[in-house]
């Protein structure tokens, strides 16, 4: 019996641990440890001085996976240097003694179905390809739904009258998502706690508050990484918007990139990696929609959001919205985020005033 695991990221471990218990039944899944100040005192310990921090997160989930005793860890890539991540990884954790097999599912964003389906199988000869793709089919609804009730919790959390119902509802949520076993069954569960969700008293006027966030996908979608922003930002009564989430990722992405050059050409010319050129787009959208202030955040070193900070920059003061740039690491304070982001709102609010 194989022991599998993969890297924490936000509630996405939930649908990943759905389909990987279905099509492996006899395999033990272990589920990573949210991760902790403890995570990135290990993964900074083993990594490249200069990596990006997500690669630090990573690995410090997968090596407190292997304390657990895991023998296979699924990586997955992404479109800039996250698509080698798992080349590295599997090295450092060989120099430090552990015997596994690392997966990379995903290299460098461009997904293979038969290389992954043939790597699946390698994992388990009884893997079913059958019903690979059925309970992938519906893990990626899971995904879609996940995301669509995130969404309007973002726009909405900050102004429940009864604090945390959207909160615990959400809680109450992921356990029935993971309980489902068929997509009927899942369809029914979302459109319930979607009716559920819009039932929630909340207090919200015309005029409050909007912020657009924006920047790196990891650090935008792993809450301890950005040591929880959007929670901060709806304690000050602010409606949140948010563009990057998986379901965009997988499905999106590749078909809004040419509006997003088409819509900023002025700003841009050709692809800068990664989410780089999305988020120049979605800067400008953020300013002609009339939102009061853009966060922009990301890991350190991460070298396509640096290139497109002074374009953000740019925008923003052509059409004179505040814009605030976030950069974390394993020595960002948490005390010193969250001064920054009361003084960023305070602003706003004195600006709203006048």
């Amino acid at each position: 019996m194989s022991k599998i695991a993969f890297p924490h990221m936000g509630d996405y471990y939930l649908p990943a641990n759905y389909l990987l218990s279905h099509i492996y039944p006899n395999d033990q899944i272990i589920k990573a440890p949210k991760i902790t100040s403890k995570t990135i005192e290990i993964g900074t310990k083993y990594s490249p001085d200069f990596i990006c921090t997500p690669f630090k997160y990573t690995l410090g989930t997968m090596i407190e996976c292997l304390e657990e005793k895991a023998d296979i860890l699924i990586q997955m890539g992404g479109g800039c240097r996250y698509g080698n991540y798992a080349i590295l990884q599997e090295q450092i954790i060989k120099d430090l003694g552990y015997n596994c097999k690392i997966i990379n599912l995903v290299t460098k964003g461009k997904p293979d179905i038969k290389r992954i389906n043939n790597l699946l199988k390698q994992i388990n000869p009884k893997y079913s390809k059958i019903k690979a793709i059925y309970y992938s089919f519906i893990a990626l609804k899971m995904v879609k739904y996940m995301d669509i009730i995130d969404n309007y919790i973002r726009e909405n959390i900050g102004f429940e009258i009864k604090k945390g119902s959207f909160e615990n509802l959400k809680k109450e949520m992921l356990v029935e998502f993971s309980q489902t076993n068929n997509y009927r069954k899942l369809y029914k569960t979302y459109k319930k706690y979607l009716k559920k969700f819009k039932q929630i008293k909340i207090n919200k006027k015309t005029n409050n508050l909007k912020i657009g966030i924006i920047g790196e996908l990891y650090t935008i979608m792993e809450p301890f990484s950005n040591y929880y922003l959007e929670k901060n930002l709806a304690k000050n009564h602010i409606e949140i918007k948010r563009f990057t989430n998986v379901h965009y990722l997988l499905f999106e992405k590749a078909k809004k990139y040419k509006k997003y050059k088409k819509y900023a050409k002025k700003y841009f010319k050709y692809s800068m990696g990664a989410d780089a050129s999305d988020n120049i787009a979605r800067c400008k959208y953020l300013c002609e929609n009339k939102y009061d202030g853009i966060i922009h955040i990301k890991s350190s070193f991460c070298t396509p959001e640096i290139g497109a900070m002074p374009i953000l920059n740019k925008i923003a003061s052509e059409y004179k919205v505040p814009i605030i740039f976030f950069s974390f690491d394993s020595a960002t304070s948490k005390t010193g985020v969250e001064t920054r982001l009361e003084a960023f709102y305070d602003m706003l609010e004195m600006r709203r005033e006048k």
